[in-house]
């Protein structure tokens, strides 16, 4: 993955005042689901987008949904830390946005979200956590408030 320097470019969660750190209990999941999320997890680890971590103290549970292809998506329930950080009045535009603004573009450079790094110091707020241990994502995640309007497949 093309390495781009965090001083140049990486997402910030800011925490809106009076907001603590939130900890979700862990839910079980069911075997099917618990095989699927295991899969997810090794797959995310091995493409360097999640590590490891010990002692979060923000912790969200995966969901996970069943595509129309049969296939499972692993999602992490955000809802309390998109509750604590502001809405963002300039996040990434939608896709639509871009396509219109490529128009008569000899030239297209494309950039997902997995390609910007999460700040140093708010890697942690987006801790999930498994049966395997929690892990909390390098890159930013799709289900944050900010991230913009995009489809994680």
């Amino acid at each position: 993955m093309l390495r781009i320097d965090p001083e140049f470019i990486c997402h910030y969660l800011p925490i809106a005042l009076g907001f603590r750190p939130v900890a979700q209990r862990w839910r079980k999941l069911r075997e099917e689901k618990r095989r699927a999320a295991l899969k997810e997890t090794k797959k995310l680890l091995t493409a360097g987008f999640i590590r490891e971590i010990q002692y979060p103290t923000w912790l969200v549970n995966v969901v996970m949904v069943k595509k129309a292809s049969g296939k499972w998506r692993m999602c992490t329930d955000y809802t309390d830390l998109n509750r604590a950080c502001p809405k963002d009045p300039y996040s990434l535009p939608s896709i639509d946005c871009l396509v219109d603004r490529s128009l008569g573009s000899t030239l297209l450079s494309f950039m997902m979200c997995t390609h910007i790094k999460m700040h140093p110091l708010d890697k942690a707020k987006t801790t999930f956590i498994t049966d395997t241990g929690a892990y909390c994502y390098k890159v930013m995640p799709f289900e944050l408030k900010n991230a913009g309007e995009h489809t994680n497949t």
